[in-house]
């Protein structure tokens, strides 16, 4: 099976732990929360700087990569070995914020599948532009079509 078509991924920060970025960056920096509340789905919530450091500093220039390649009009270079890890991550944690039954399936370089529970809805969609939706970007999908969850990036 591959890795990343299972019901709930390990997020990235998880599979990070023990690594150069634990080194980097002492843990009592890491645990430490952020002193500004970050909305998210119309929720104040609080972030630790690890989670800034792992999670939101590999998805935000990732993103900002896309972005870049859709205004020039160039295709991305997408890997299942790398941006695939990212997308896994971000299906996780859409997957946990909404806590809903679900099937999914992305396509492309960076896709996969994904289910949890029997009863939901199911999507297939592409990976990039699922990824656009759940961050508020515009996308061939809405954001209320996707269980109106948002994923920080």
């Amino acid at each position: 099976m591959n890795p990343r078509e299972s019901a709930l991924p390990r997020p990235v920060a998880m599979r990070l732990a023990a690594t150069e970025y634990d080194r980097c960056t002492p843990g009592f920096v890491r645990r430490r929360t952020m002193p500004v509340l970050q909305d998210v789905n119309g929720v104040r919530e609080p972030w630790t700087f690890g989670y800034l450091i792992d999670v939101i500093l590999t998805r935000d220039p990732w993103m900002h990569r896309l972005d870049i390649a859709a205004a020039t009009g160039t295709a991305p270079r997408l890997t299942a070995e790398h941006d695939g890890v990212i997308v896994a991550d971000v299906v996780a944690e859409w997957a946990d914020r909404h806590g809903k039954d679900f099937e999914l399936t992305l396509t492309g370089p960076a896709g996969g599948t994904w289910q949890a529970g029997a009863n939901g809805p199911s999507w297939t969609l592409d990976a990039v532009d699922f990824c656009r939706a759940i961050s508020r970007r515009p996308a061939n999908i809405t954001l209320d079509e996707l269980l109106n969850t948002e994923v920080p990036y």
